[in-house]
């Protein structure tokens, strides 16, 4: 569901609207009713005046009852009488128990006073015999209601403004709540401690503010991943430099020193070339890195940039052998002929580089469904499976694979391939290009009885993106 926050606040906002309209009508129906009546002790006051006037009309006789009433009267400064109800019926008409039984002539001393109506009503207290009644309007000190104006006010103005308050809160807090607990998680990443999260501190709910939530979350895994890839990228870059800056060093004071000249010269265009290729590529990588671009603006055919890869190759590697098994046309759409084409250059140069040369590469291409399957396999000492991940880090090396020259022969082809062992970038540089045409690259061991590494590169024959950047 769409704006779950909203229609929860709808519910809490309608539902407390409701009980609060609720609360006040009963409340108010339940104050006035409790109020409508006459006070117990005002009650017995009318019965006991009743008792007394039906005593002294029994005992002493009419005047004295009409001294009594008089008195009654002046007390309590209102109108009071004694009448008989004595209903004679003609005309044949005959009364029913019910009449006789129920009629009277003002109201009990229980019954529910009218607070709203401005005159007292007139009270009835029966004599014994049922037909003599002793009227009396209701005394003004015994009308109920005297707080009904301040009921009131509480019921329609200081009621509503708690429950307001009471609700608006409720609000508040359903909503304050993770963003101050994404306010807190802020600061802390802001603050450097980038392992600062919002979703494990959010109770269970899933509205929009737990999607803010994980979007932040998100961000702040990603942007920590950066630093800390940034990070370790510089150190690894310093690092990296070290050692061609002090071959510059040294070549320097050979020149100074004029010690073999020519090929402190030559140390000196090597070491500048390295470093130059080292912090090209870590630029590139870093930008692919942080940028994730999605290069998708090309279409050409796969296999002449295969091929024209394959040709550069057995030119710089004139004693390697190279085996291509390709299909007349592979088109791909939407890619990057300059990213893919660097990717797959590096794999291939890092092949011919650990193979010894009486042993060949192999290239084979094909199509999958709605992919092009790339594999490039050697025949060098491969990689401990443990490491197969870790050779697409950026300056990674293995070992084993530094030591594969020795397998070649000596003379002009070894001493080529120690000038150009690499410095850790070509692959981790292959995989974000590949990662940025949409494609998947992974490293294996050969399963057959051959030792050596296999590269394995999936890409899309059709990569569709709405991001467009190129290298």
């Amino acid at each position: 569901m769409k704006n779950k926050l909203l229609w929860r606040l709808w519910a809490i906002i309608g539902l407390g609207t409701v009980v609060l309209f609720l609360a006040i009508d009963w409340l108010t129906n339940h104050t006035e009713t409790s109020m409508s009546f006459i006070a117990d002790t005002h009650q017995q006051t009318l019965l006991n005046y009743g008792k007394q006037a039906e005593h002294i009309y029994l005992t002493q006789g009419e005047d004295a009852l009409a001294e009594y009433i008089k008195h009654i009267q002046l007390q309590e400064k209102t109108w009071a009488g004694v009448v008989t109800s004595k209903i004679t019926p003609f005309a044949d008409s005959e009364l029913v128990p019910l009449f006789t039984d129920y009629f009277q002539l003002g109201r009990g001393v229980e019954w529910k006073i009218h607070l709203y109506f401005a005159q007292n009503p007139i009270m009835e207290v029966p004599f014994v015999d049922d037909a003599t009644h002793l009227l009396i309007q209701l005394p003004q000190r015994m009308r109920p209601g005297a707080f009904l104006m301040m009921f009131r006010l509480l019921l329609q103005i200081a009621l509503p403004l708690i429950l307001l308050c009471l609700l608006t809160y409720v609000v508040y807090q359903h909503v304050m709540r993770p963003l101050k607990r994404l306010e807190k998680a802020t600061q802390e990443f802001s603050d450097g401690k980038l392992d600062a999260r919002v979703t494990p501190l959010l109770p269970k709910r899933h509205d929009e503010l737990t999607d803010i939530a994980a979007t932040f979350d998100k961000m702040a895994d990603r942007t920590s991943s950066l630093i800390q890839n940034q990070r370790q990228l510089l150190a690894d870059l310093s690092h990296e430099l070290r050692t061609p800056l002090a071959r510059i060093d040294m070549a320097v004071d050979f020149v100074e020193q004029n010690l073999n000249q020519a090929q402190a010269l030559e140390r000196l265009r090597y070491e500048a070339s390295t470093m130059r290729s080292l912090v090209e590529d870590t630029l590139t990588f870093s930008w692919l890195s942080t940028e994730l671009p999605s290069l998708n603006t090309e279409t050409f055919d796969l296999v002449e940039l295969i091929n024209v890869i394959c040709d550069d190759a057995k030119f710089e590697y004139p004693h390697n052998m190279l085996h291509c098994d390709l299909p007349e046309q592979a088109m791909i759409d939407n890619s990057s002929q300059v990213a893919l084409g660097q990717a797959i250059e590096n794999i291939i140069r890092n092949a011919l580089r650990y193979t010894p040369l009486e042993k060949a590469v192999s290239v084979h291409l094909k199509k999958l469904h709605n992919t092009y399957s790339l594999t490039i396999s050697d025949n060098g000492p491969g990689v401990p499976d443990a490491l197969c991940d870790d050779i697409f880090k950026p300056f990674f090396r293995v070992e084993k694979s530094r030591t594969a020259t020795k397998m070649r022969g000596e003379g002009e082809a070894a001493a080529h391939s120690q000038k150009n062992r690499g410095h850790g970038m070509g692959l981790a540089l292959a995989q974000r290009q590949v990662h940025a045409v949409g494609g998947e690259i992974s490293a294996h061991n050969r399963i057959d009885d051959t030792a050596g590494l296999t590269i394995a590169i999936s890409l899309p024959i059709n990569a569709t993106s709405t991001t467009q950047a190129s290298v």
